[in-house]
């Protein structure tokens, strides 16, 4: 799969974090140590399942974060039908690339 690539420990901070807001463990939702980069990792959403077809099941939380160039950013973990989670998306308000990933104490949940 092209754009394939091991996932990054901030990526993995900001998911545990994220989870942890949900009062959710983190480790009952394991990470793949590869993951898919969306849009050639200009925005920062990654998949985390490298399947052909996962089931979107939902979102399981949203935050919102602005960027060094002040463009807000919104960060969605979402999860598949059978619960595993699925996707961290950000979509950045103007569609430009992600200046700097958020740290977890950058984001606010909406």
């Amino acid at each position: 799969m092209e754009n394939t690539r091991k996932i990054r420990p901030h990526e993995i901070e900001l998911i545990h974090f994220l989870l942890n807001e949900l009062n959710l463990v983190p480790q009952d939702y394991p990470l793949p140590d590869l993951v898919h980069e969306y849009e050639g990792g200009i925005m920062g959403s990654i998949s985390l399942q490298l399947t052909q077809n996962p089931q979107y099941g939902g979102d399981l939380i949203q935050v919102r974060y602005v960027d060094t160039d002040s463009v807000p950013v919104i960060i969605t973990l979402t999860h598949d039908v059978n619960g595993k989670l699925l996707d961290l998306d950000f979509w950045k308000e103007d569609f430009s690339k992600l200046l700097q990933y958020p740290l977890p104490n950058q984001v606010e949940r909406i």
